[in-house]
């Protein structure tokens, strides 16, 4: 029985080694916010200009699940791009037309209207058209990074 209880002391442990990093990355946040209470800010930098984001919840730059809204200008495009972990995309209103493939092309793209959703897979190539004022809510892990396709399109080469 000693045995017995040694092993299971010793694989117990070793368990809860492995897990604890695991556990500590994890959020530990609490959150409830109605839109009115949302702070708008700037857009990231790894977008064109013109957009604005409030963060909901989590850390865009840290190890983890975020979920933040972006709101778009009527008139605004993001050129085709990947993101290296999965997203989900809700449109909270206002009309998102999205793309996918290498090569900005409006003509190939789907309208998702308000309460549409998208989900992508990582490195999954796609450009963003929005015709008039949208608001989207981006749920994913990360830290969040984009990439594009074509690097001159990349607005951070330009500042």
């Amino acid at each position: 029985m000693q045995s017995f209880t040694l092993r299971a002391t010793t694989c117990a442990s070793a368990f809860l080694f492995i897990l604890a990093p695991a556990l500590a990355q994890q959020q530990s946040q609490h959150v409830m916010v109605n839109p009115d209470e949302l702070t708008w800010k700037d857009g990231p930098p790894s977008l064109p200009k013109g957009a604005q984001m409030a963060l909901l919840y989590g850390d865009p730059s840290k190890d983890g699940m975020f979920v933040m809204r972006l709101k778009f200008p009527a008139d605004y495009r993001i050129p085709a791009h990947t993101h290296p972990t999965e997203e989900v995309v809700t449109v909270v209103n206002g009309e998102f037309n999205i793309g996918m493939g290498s090569t900005f092309d409006p003509s190939k793209t789907k309208t998702i209207k308000t309460g549409g959703v998208v989900a992508m897979a990582p490195g999954m190539q796609h450009y963003v058209q929005i015709g008039k004022e949208t608001v989207v809510q981006l749920s994913t892990r990360g830290p969040w990074s984009i990439a594009y396709v074509n690097p001159a399109d990349d607005p951070r080469k330009s500042q």
